[in-house]
């Protein structure tokens, strides 16, 4: 059996241009939507992964649940799983962040629309 790999460094992350658009009313709902959505789906896999693994050491004749009890993760493991946190923080806090970088740069509802009609313009 392989070692886990040590994860690879994160790839630069890129931000779409421009206001994004806006589906609730509440201010900061669209961004509360989105980091659920993300734990969703984080969640999800993680539960397929698990049932995946517990089942296959049950086959084996091994029990997961006393195992992760006794378990006592070294310094590298510790490391690559804060690696692993920050980037799953990342995304989920993508929209803050973006909206953040967006207000600093001056980036405006009223901007994106004048830059809207400066394109159809021509």
């Amino acid at each position: 059996m392989n070692a886990p790999q040590a994860p690879a460094a994160p790839a630069p992350i890129r931000d779409a241009k421009g206001k994004r658009p806006q589906f609730y009313e509440a201010p900061g709902l669209d961004q509360a939507m989105s980091m659920i959505l993300v734990l969703a789906a984080e969640f999800s896999a993680l539960r397929e992964r698990m049932d995946t693994l517990e089942r296959i050491l049950a086959s084996h004749g091994i029990d997961a649940a006393a195992a992760i009890e006794a378990f006592q993760p070294t310094p590298d493991v510790l490391t690559e799983r804060e690696t692993w946190r920050q980037a799953f923080l990342a995304r989920l806090y993508y929209l803050a962040r973006k909206d953040a970088a967006d207000a600093a740069r001056g980036d405006t509802d009223a901007r994106f629309r004048e830059t809207i009609a400066t394109i159809a313009e021509g």
